[in-house]
């Protein structure tokens, strides 16, 4: 596993974001579709699932290639497992940050060192026989269902949310997320969208994860808390199983136009997404244990 050229990824990265984006493409919508499975990417080897930027570039990659497993393995451990990638199959290029120690004037600093690695769909690798994923239930999108999941889900989450008018918002002054009434939406998608959208700005609060001080609300650069709400209701669909599209266009000019004067924008954003994703699916977890 060499070490790469950070820069050169972070651009490449970026440049692939920046070219989605000028498609009309949300490179941070799981890909749904009838032949590609739902939910977050994860290892097939260790079942853990991929993280903040990775996730993205592995739908990418899937909305490319209209690959039908959300699996992956490395080249080894398609081997280790009795399989071989296919002849002529291209890699998918993820990372990783190690720590690294550096001594410095007598003082040993630890840093972290971004890495690349190349992993692949199951649908490129032969000989592993596997039971093919489960594909989330379609949703009813005649008309506006109620998810007992997710409202057991966002009950856990203690957030004040109220259902009333016609905007959606988080007002930090009060720590309450305001939702339009739920007969205003046209699908249910639409309405968890909405809701996931704004419990990740609420993890954004100076009781919980504090984002007002890095880019977030009432900052010159609001349309970065909006980027990070925009991943974090992906990242929240994905792993509660909501079929739909993240419906929020109207900062995708200021998107571009970062994007393009600082490559490690979308690095930035991921994080805080991932770190307000993990933060909330705490809640998933308990509320899980507490049903078992």
């Amino acid at each position: 596993m060499a070490k790469t050229n950070n820069t050169d990824f972070y651009q490449e990265v970026t440049n692939k974001i920046i070219d989605a984006l000028e498609q009309g493409v949300k490179p941070w919508q799981c890909p749904w579709r009838e032949d590609v499975v739902a939910g977050l990417p994860l290892n097939f080897s260790t079942q853990n699932e991929y993280r903040g930027m990775n996730i993205m570039l592995l739908w990418m990659s899937t909305q490319l290639n209209g690959y039908s497993s959300a699996q992956w393995l490395t080249f080894k451990q398609a081997v280790a497992n009795g399989g071989k990638v296919r002849k002529g199959e291209k890699g998918t290029r993820i990372f990783f940050y190690k720590m690294v120690e550096k001594e410095q004037d007598g003082k040993k600093e630890e840093y972290p060192m971004l890495k690349t690695y190349v992993v692949f769909n199951l649908d490129q690798i032969e000989g592993i026989e596997v039971v093919s994923d489960e594909l989330t239930e379609e949703v009813n999108t005649e008309d506006v269902d109620t998810l007992d999941e997710v409202e057991s889900f966002l009950h856990a989450t203690g957030a004040d949310i109220r259902y009333g008018g016609q905007k959606a918002y988080f007002r930090p002054s009060t720590d309450e997320i305001v939702i339009p009434d739920r007969h205003r939406f046209s699908e249910t998608a639409d309405l968890y969208a909405t809701v996931l959208h704004e419990l990740t700005h609420w993890t954004g609060h100076k009781s919980r994860l504090h984002r007002e001080s890095k880019g977030g609300f009432g900052s010159k650069d609001y349309a970065f808390e909006e980027l990070v709400a925009e991943l974090g209701s992906a990242f929240l669909m994905a792993d509660l199983g909501i079929k739909g599209e993240v419906q929020h266009e109207s900062y995708i000019a200021s998107w571009l136009q970062a994007l393009k004067s600082d490559k490690r924008y979308i690095f930035k954003a991921a994080t805080m997404a991932t770190k307000a994703h993990e933060y909330l699916k705490a809640y998933k977890d308990v509320q899980h244990s507490h049903a078992a």
